[in-house]
C-alpha cells in the first residue's frame, strides 16, 4: 500500500486530516500550542510502540491513510 498521507483521531471521534504534511508539526500549529507528549500502545508481548500525540488534552491516534486497490 502506498501512503497518500496522515490522519488523526481523538478521543472523542472527531477526525483530522492532515495530508501529506508532518502530523506532529501540523497538529500543534492547529491547537495553536508549542508542546506535544508522546502518546504510547502496550503490545501483549510487552513491547510499546508511538501511536500518536497529547495535545491541548487531546489524545490524537495516528493513521497512515493510502490507497487500497483490489485486483480485479
Amino acid at each position: 500500500m502506498k501512503a497518500t498521507g496522515y490522519m488523526a483521531i481523538d478521543q472523542h471521534g472527531m477526525t483530522y486530516h492532515i495530508g501529506n504534511n508532518p502530523p506532529r508539526k501540523y497538529l500543534l500549529n492547529l491547537f495553536g500550542r508549542k508542546h506535544a507528549d508522546k502518546m504510547y500502545h502496550d503490545a501483549e508481548n510487552g513491547k510499546t510502540r508511538h501511536i500518536g500525540y497529547v495535545i491541548a488534552g487531546y489524545w490524537l491516534e495516528i493513521f497512515c491513510v493510502g490507497i487500497w486497490k483490489q485486483a480485479i
